[in-house]
């Protein structure tokens, strides 16, 4: 159990460094093709400052109104806020604000920058679906990413690829439409300058999918790590297991379900009906598959 998450927050640090090189990568080469190697780095630096600035002030706030979350009072909900505060009395962690958003499908997820301003939230359908013990599973899956700090780990990945995306796509129409020029003010031509050239336009061309693919690889240790010390929390695996199993057997589509927040979910939100499980989908979901999980939990 301590090795499988001592394993995965390694595997987690080293992916998170993976994008910030890939960021730096993709500044320079700009800045190679454009106007100076350092000032292109300089400039994507920029870019992912202010959006972690954005995504640190205000990044909650935004992720639950897109969700259209509304908090709920221990009188509105009272298993559920009685479920909340006894497993953050365990966790040692405060307890963070309860939220109920108004989907059918049964999911989950928290929010927040750190354990005192952290944010949990279940749509009504999970409550719904839910007995107790498949309830404080959930729940205490959700708490372990706040006890984590994967909350934080989360908004740093999303705002580096964020950064990454825009900046690439920046200069990829900038490159269409007019050219790149040197800093001679002439075009880059043949030999070892054409080479360079070469190199980053497929640097810009490919590292929006590359920063996918780690952002969804980060995404997965962090599920596998949850799922693990949320079972440790409960001291019951099993009543996770059931929860996950519930979820995969649900075929409701999720209307507030985006590119943009589908990491934070507890399990991979589809808007369409029915799960989708094929090879390309596979690769690029920001969870593990749910059987994976599921059989994790049965071996612990």
């Amino acid at each position: 159990m301590y090795e499988q998450i001592a394993a995965n927050k390694r595997k987690s640090v080293l992916l998170i460094l993976g994008s910030i090189l890939v960021l730096g990568a993709l500044g320079f080469g700009i800045g190679y093709l454009w106007i100076d190697p350092l000032l292109g780095l300089a400039v994507a630096v920029t870019i992912a400052l202010i959006q972690a600035g954005i995504a640190l002030g205000a990044g909650d706030r935004i992720v639950l109104a897109a969700a259209r979350a509304r908090e709920v009072s221990p009188e509105d909900e009272p298993r559920l806020h009685n479920i909340v505060e006894g497993l953050s009395i365990a966790a040692g962690i405060p307890k963070p604000r309860v939220w109920v958003i108004p989907e059918r499908a049964p999911n989950a997820f928290a929010t927040g920058r750190s354990p005192e301003r952290a944010h949990v939230a279940v749509t009504r359908g999970l409550l719904e679906t839910m007995n107790r013990v498949e309830l404080e599973g959930v729940m205490a899956h959700e708490l372990s990413h706040i006890l984590d700090r994967d909350i934080l780990v989360g908004t740093i990945v999303v705002t580096i690829v964020g950064a990454i995306v825009l900046v690439s796509e920046f200069f990829l129409r900038a490159f269409w439409w007019g050219g790149f020029r040197g800093r001679r003010g002439d075009d880059r031509g043949g030999g070892a300058e054409g080479a360079f050239a070469i190199l980053g336009i497929a640097l810009l061309v490919l590292s929006p999918l590359i920063a996918q693919v780690i952002r969804f690889a980060v995404s997965r240790e962090r599920e596998y790590l949850a799922d693990a010390q949320g079972a440790l929390l409960t001291r019951y695996p099993p009543g996770l297991a059931a929860a996950l199993r519930k979820m995969a057997a649900s075929t409701t589509p999720m209307r507030s379900a985006n590119n943009a927040t589908a990491h934070l979910w507890l399990s991979q939100p589809s808007r369409f009906e029915g799960e989708r499980t094929g090879r390309l989908e596979r690769l690029f979901s920001t969870h593990p598959p749910i059987q994976d999980r599921i059989r994790r939990l049965e071996e612990m």
